[in-house]
Formats: structure tokens, sequence, C-alpha cells
């Protein structure tokens, strides 16, 4: 269980890296911008890669109260997108796609299975919203890897451009009906 303290300086750490994102993130800089030192967060967090793993843990705690929060049923994937396209939740949705390419390339360090957790959150709250006599089908599994890919690629153009309008359009479109 982590120390008060250590719970403090990782909500710090995350406010900070949502701002300032995480891949070059350097722990003098973090240190002093969240009240402390190098050395506090090495004994707290073991290493820089032992920070990086718990700012990924946070991320993904609030990408999972996310999906919590959509609810099930008919309708979750417009639900999702209007979660999504809040201007508010820029930079948890920033830092995420920072962290899923990170994972990618980087598939044996800190970032290590962060991509496919989160795709793994993703298809099991889509298959929540599915028809009961559909969802343990390879119907179901290929329609849920349709609205994911669909939403992630609608995500990383609203994020490139900016553009909420023409993307969310598009969005609904697609699951008009």
């Amino acid at each position: 269980m982590p120390s008060v303290r250590e719970t403090e300086l990782l909500e710090a750490a995350y406010r900070y890296v949502l701002a300032h994102g995480l891949a070059d993130v350097s722990l003098r800089p973090l240190a002093a911008a969240i009240g402390s030192s190098t050395r506090v967060l090495l004994y707290l967090f073991g290493s820089k890669d032992g920070l990086v793993r718990a700012l990924l843990a946070r991320a993904r705690a609030d990408e999972l109260a996310l999906l919590g929060d959509v609810g099930t049923g008919p309708g979750v994937v417009p639900r999702l997108w209007d979660w999504l396209v809040e201007p508010a939740h820029r930079p948890l949705l920033t830092l995420w796609l920072e962290a899923y390419a990170r994972s990618l390339v980087e598939p044996d360090g800190a970032w290590a299975g962060f991509a496919k957790a989160t795709v793994e959150d993703w298809l099991e709250v889509l298959k929540a919203s599915q028809a009961e006599d559909v969802r343990d089908t390879q119907e179901g599994l290929a329609e849920r890897t349709r609205d994911l890919a669909l939403v992630r690629g609608a995500l990383l153009d609203l994020l490139a451009t900016g553009d909420h309008e023409r993307v969310t359009a598009a969005v609904k479109a697609s699951f008009a009906g």
C-alpha cells in the first residue's frame, strides 16, 4: 500500500505529465516542479521506469473510470465519443496516445503492455454493450473490433486536427440508426 507522500507525489507527477507529456520526462525537472527531489522519487518508485509504470497505471485508472462511466447497451459508442471530444479530456487523451505509441516501439520497457491492455479494456466495454446472443461470437468480436478501430482512428484524427465538427459528424454517421 502506498504511503500518503507517495500518493501525493504520484498525483502531482500525474498532473505534470498531463500538462507536459511523459516520453521525455526527466526526473530532476519533474521533482522540482512537484516539490520533491530525485532522491525521494527514486526511493518511492525504485527507478525512473518504476515511476513511469506508476504514472501509466494512474492514467489507465482514469481510462477505466471513463469506460465505467459510459455505461452499456445501445448507444455506448456515441456516448463514449461524446466523452472523448470534451476539451477537458484532451490532456488525458494526449497522454494516452503518447503511452500507447511508446508501448508499441518500446515493448520491453516501462511502457510494456500498455497498448494491449487498453485495447482489451475497451473491447470489454464494447462487449458488455452487445446483446447477449452476440457477445461470445466471432461476429461479436469482429463488430467490437470495428467499433474500436473507428473510434480510435477518429480520436487520432481529432487530436491531430482539432476538427471536432468534421470528425464528430463522421463518427455519428457511422453509428446512426
